[in-house]
């Protein structure tokens, strides 16, 4: 894949486009947010390769319940963490990653899953819209996104411009809360073990489908060693 049609550079041209619509008060707030977020996230709190992954359960939009042992004993599961069904980076990214990184994942053995905290029967649109061959589940009270350490609060502005549209994001997600995961990949091998870890504060950077895909490949590897 060349960087004309990464899955970075078309974020970059959507927010270039975007920003000579946008008005500039909302688009000061959007990028001194992911500004803000980039200087300050506690970087060495973040989910990294090595980590043990204690159990954790998932709700599917379709209504399963998602449980990581279960998930594990499929193959390498691979979790992208995205923001909301609304999020206009997340609905590039996603079905970017359908047609970019789903299909090969299958082919390795790997099972993909967007996880969200955005409560299921909302975060459906998202996989509806876009007809994703992957899974896509629920976080509930942001569970696994805590314990991954990549978490973020709204700052005031942001909170501010969010009440006055007049769909604060507690409401959009139904959780009733101003915090929302950073995108973030995640690769775990079949033992509960991270081997692959990319973190992104600002939402409109996101993993490139080729390092995962080289991920769960090393790890393919590694088993038929």
């Amino acid at each position: 894949m060349t960087a004309k049609d990464s899955l970075n550079k078309t974020l970059a041209d959507f927010q270039a486009k975007r920003a000579e619509t946008m008005a500039p008060d909302k688009l000061k707030i959007n990028v001194d947010q992911r500004r803000l977020l980039v200087e300050t996230s506690n970087r060495g709190g973040f989910v990294k390769a090595g980590d043990a992954v204690e159990p954790f359960e998932l709700n599917e939009v379709g209504g399963d319940r998602l449980t990581g042992d279960a998930l594990l004993q499929k193959g390498p599961l691979v979790l992208i963490f995205f923001r909301f069904a609304g999020c206009p980076a997340c609905n590039i990214a996603l079905p970017y990653y359908n047609q970019h990184l789903a299909p090969q994942l299958a082919k390795l053995g790997a099972t993909l899953v967007g996880v969200s905290p955005q409560v299921p029967e909302r975060l459906a649109e998202i996989k509806d819209r876009h007809k994703l061959d992957f899974l896509i589940a629920s976080d509930k009270d942001n569970a696994l996104g805590r314990r991954f350490g990549i978490l973020y609060s709204f700052d005031e502005p942001s909170k501010q411009s969010s009440i006055a549209s007049g769909s604060p994001i507690g409401e959009v997600t139904g959780t009733g809360t101003w915090e929302l995961p950073m995108p973030a990949t995640i690769v775990i091998d079949e033992t509960g073990r991270v081997r692959f870890a990319d973190v992104s504060p600002d939402w409109l950077v996101r993993t490139e489908p080729g390092d995962v895909i080289d991920a769960v490949r090393k790890l393919a590897k590694r088993a038929a060693a």
